[in-house]
């Protein structure tokens, strides 16, 4: 019996002692290798225990994407304040985050939720100083088409004319004119900082979100315009689409400061070659700003027909504008020469069309708290030459015109001894102020710089008679 016992225990591989020592998963298989599989009743209970299986598995992961997909998800994370509070004040409030932020389909989804593990260890380890949308997380226009039609050729009132298909087949992203529509640009306007974001509440975001910055900014229009008829298509860079992320930009001026450190021992050779540069032609600060804003001055003169030139999109305002409103005032023959008694009485309306901000991309950063503290009420515009003319020497608009020399002031010489009787009375001096500083600008004053370097006191040093009169 012995040697029988021995010899039994040799052949089975798994003793007493091994099965002991047996594990969960490894006693759970055998088990499962035991039942006897040709009895229909265990068959039947396999099945109904893998159906119930799969309804708490799938079941399960379907919930978790609902929850997940949820804008009440998105809101439980305190850095997600302002993009929650702006959405619910948005016209898009009734739609998931999703359903523009993750382009359609199963695998996308699944996809970004796997990518999306990240924000979990931002969350826990330190939030970002503010939160940008990259170019790779950019809204497609695969989302927009879910909801909106491409074949659309003006926009919702009616007033512009856009070919929505056209752009779409350029491959023009829907957010390059349609960046703010949600959230009012709040990341280029820099006013979702982490200091903030206990600011924001759908009471804020309601006076936050202007309709300038829900609106597309015609300033893109134009510069993405010009830039087709230079040749370029800026759509091409993703960039283009979305605002600057700030850790990037961190990271490049880390970068710059690093090469300057290592180029500082041939400092000196850099500053001669850069002043030999100049010298050559090279463009200073200055003459850049200047450029640009001769550069705007132009599109703006292409816009009201003053200027026109061959070019693949037009600039004038009847090219995008379905209806454009001129008023009855400026139809007057010689308004060009007789607006500014109209503009000093009614400056505040002049300024609801002629503004340079209409005419810019870019958006300058903002400061959450006095946006808040500002008042709703407007204040009411009081007649001022001041104001006007300090107006007529920074608003492109008006200073496109205004810089140039005017046809009735003729030759110089000529103009010199006949210009007393335009400027007799106090109005009509008013109007050579525009143009002219009455006194030799001081250095460093704080005055908006005159277009011309002619100013009154060069030849009447003594005054004027009206003034010694007084």
């Amino acid at each position: 019996m012995a040697i029988w016992g021995k010899k039994n225990k040799d052949k089975d591989p798994e003793s007493r002692e091994d099965r002991k020592k047996a594990g969960l998963i490894r006693g759970l298989w055998r088990k499962f290798r035991g039942i006897d599989w040709k009895n229909p009743v265990n068959r039947w209970k396999l099945l109904f225990v893998s159906l119930v299986g799969c309804i708490v598995v799938f079941g399960g992961g379907y919930g978790v994407l609902t929850m997940t997909n949820s804008p009440t998800f998105c809101a439980s994370c305190h850095e997600m304040a302002p993009e929650y509070s702006t959405f619910t004040a948005s016209a898009h409030n009734q739609i998931s985050c999703v359903q523009c932020h993750i382009k359609p389909g199963f695998t996308n989804m699944i996809t970004h939720k796997m990518k999306s593990v990240k924000e979990v260890y931002y969350h826990v380890t330190g939030v970002p100083e503010q939160i940008v949308q990259t170019e790779e997380e950019a809204v497609s226009n695969e989302n927009c088409l879910q909801c909106h039609s491409k074949n659309r050729l003006v926009t919702a009132s009616g007033d512009l004319k856009v070919n929505h298909k056209g752009h779409i087949e350029k491959d023009i992203p829907c957010i390059t004119c349609h960046a703010g529509v949600v959230h009012a640009k709040m990341a280029t306007r820099g006013i979702n900082v982490e200091e903030v974001r206990g600011e924001w509440t759908k009471k804020s975001a309601e006076k936050l979100m202007e309709k300038k910055y829900l609106r597309p900014n015609m300033g893109t229009c134009i510069d993405c315009h010009d830039k087709v008829n230079n040749g370029v298509k800026p759509w091409k860079e993703a960039a283009y689409s979305v605002p600057p992320n700030p850790e990037e930009l961190e990271k490049k001026l880390e970068e710059n400061k690093k090469e300057g450190t290592t180029e500082a021992t041939t400092k000196e050779t850099a500053t001669e070659a850069t002043t030999a540069e100049t010298h050559e032609g090279e463009t200073t600060e200055a003459e850049a700003i200047a450029a640009h804003e001769k550069k705007t001055q132009d599109i703006i003169l292409q816009a009201v027909g003053k200027q026109q030139k061959d070019v693949k999109l037009s600039m004038a305002c009847e090219t995008c504008h379905k209806k454009v409103k001129v008023p009855k005032s400026h139809k007057v023959e010689g308004w060009n020469g007789q607006h500014g008694g109209t503009a000093i009485q009614e400056l505040d309306k002049c300024v609801n069309c002629h503004q340079d901000s209409k005419w810019i991309r870019e958006i300058p950063k903002e400061d959450i708290i006095s946006l808040l503290k500002m008042k709703e009420s407007k204040t009411k515009y009081t007649p001022n030459i001041k104001i006007v003319k300090d107006q007529s020497r920074i608003n492109k608009f008006c200073s496109a015109c205004h810089s140039n020399r005017p046809d009735g002031h003729i030759d110089s010489d000529q103009w010199l001894t006949a210009h007393a009787s335009k400027a007799k009375t106090d109005n009509q001096k008013s109007e050579c102020f525009v143009c002219h500083d009455r006194e030799k600008p001081k250095p460093g004053s704080t005055e908006v710089k005159a277009p011309t370097d002619v100013y009154c006191q060069y030849c009447h040093r003594t005054g004027f008679k009206s003034d010694k009169k007084k």
